[in-house]
């Protein structure tokens, strides 16, 4: 979508709407020289359509989604650990087709960043968010190893600003820690895990990251430096809903509140008093709940004594503090509490390139929608410096590349 005249269909006339940026020192904008540093904590791969029925393991290609023809001729997608759905014909146009086709090419992804005033970008699965939906581990962890490969061959040779994550199907431990050397050693900036280890998981009794067998890899990322992600629609079928409201529903109550459940599995559970170097960060799962979730979880640690164990030297919302972030596109209600709730250094910008629910390739209106009431230190921590630290992005190299660019 590098085009500049692509179509702004009439449903997306409203990413165009701004306050503007009166007042501000710098801008989020492009063409603006002195802009913030810019880095998205969540953009996308385009993956080719067959990567991993050409590269993975034979024995697993069958269990690979698939698209089947009913005897009414209706086309249904089929895979592993979801739901059947019904293949639509295309319903996309004007931006949302070129947000649905952008991706792929490097050229072009370069092109695409410049139009929205990136400077770097963390890179997650798009098509290999399918990777966990099963509840075979072994399955998931071989689709995973199928990402790193393809992931590194692609961008590791732009790893100082366009970065991907590192892919883990934690359910299969010992595999996961293999895998975390061996990405390590390749140079990969952070890692992946799915919300739950084990996908769509309701039984206490099946692994999670509160439960003290995970140690020995926590001390290994720990020894690596690396810090580790959660991205939503990881650890069950968001798309639990269908039909009327389905689509909302799906997001809001299935997709985006995933996340809540390991960094509270991380902050109560005595793992950041064992590895106190470790940091995490939930992607894609919107701010605005992190103020109500660190009050709920001292809450709950003090008002329910009596069960709360293991018993910690600080309240569960100080673990998350020094230890936690979180990723947003759009969430006014969530940056409106942000200095208020000392989350400043907690929160980071994403555009979600090149997904529907992100603001590229508008993030500049995005921008000064939410941040207007932000002083300029503070938007410049959370457009990009917090990202800077804990992703270890050499500012400076990313400062020369945007001066060559110009």
């Amino acid at each position: 979508m590098s085009e500049q005249k692509t179509q702004i269909n009439s449903p997306n006339l409203w990413r165009l709407e701004t306050p503007g940026h009166e007042g501000w020192r710098r801008t989020a904008r492009p063409e603006d020289p002195n802009r913030y540093l810019m880095i998205s904590c969540d953009c996308h791969a385009n993956e080719p359509a067959d990567l991993w029925h050409k590269r993975l393991d034979e024995k697993y290609r069958r269990r690979l989604p698939r698209i089947e023809i009913d005897e009414s001729g209706v086309k249904w997608v089929i895979s592993d650990g979801l739901r059947r759905t019904r293949l639509q014909d295309s319903i996309f146009e004007g931006e949302d087709l070129a947000r649905n086709q952008a991706g792929a090419d490097i050229g072009e992804r370069i092109k695409d960043r410049a139009r929205d005033g990136v400077d770097a970008e963390l890179i997650f699965p798009n098509k290999g968010l399918f990777m966990w939906a099963t509840q075979d581990a072994l399955f998931a962890q071989a689709q995973c190893q199928v990402w790193n490969d393809w992931a590194w061959e692609t961008y590791g040779p732009y790893n100082d600003f366009m970065s991907p994550m590192a892919t883990l199907a934690t359910a299969d431990i010992d595999g996961s820690i293999k895998e975390i050397e061996r990405v390590a050693k390749l140079g990969f900036r952070g890692l992946t895990l799915p919300c739950k280890p084990v996908f769509n998981s309701q039984d206490s009794r099946d692994l999670n990251y509160n439960l003290g067998v995970y140690d020995p890899m926590w001390s290994l990322i720990e020894e690596a430096g690396l810090p580790i992600t959660f991205h939503v629609g990881t650890g069950r079928d968001p798309r639990a809903a269908s039909k009327e409201g389905g689509a909302v529903m799906n997001y809001v109550a299935h997709a985006l509140t995933q996340a809540i459940e390991p960094v509270t599995a991380l902050c109560s559970s005595g793992v950041l008093e064992r590895f106190p170097k470790i940091k995490f960060a939930a992607i894609e799962s919107g701010i605005g709940w992190v103020p109500w979730s660190l009050q709920a979880m001292d809450e709950a640690y003090r008002k329910h004594h009596m069960w709360a164990y293991p018993k910690l030297k600080k309240l569960p919302s100080e673990y998350f503090r020094e230890h936690g972030a979180v990723a947003f596109q759009e969430d006014r209600a969530g940056l409106a509490l942000a200095a208020e709730f000392g989350l400043v250094d907690n929160f980071l910008w994403s555009n979600d390139y090149p997904h529907h629910e992100g603001s590229w390739p508008h993030s500049a209106e995005a921008i000064e929608r939410q941040m207007g009431d932000f002083g300029e230190e503070d938007r410049a921590k959370i457009l990009g410096l917090n990202a800077a630290k804990m992703f270890n992005f050499d500012i400076d190299l990313l400062m020369q590349r945007r001066r060559a660019a110009n």
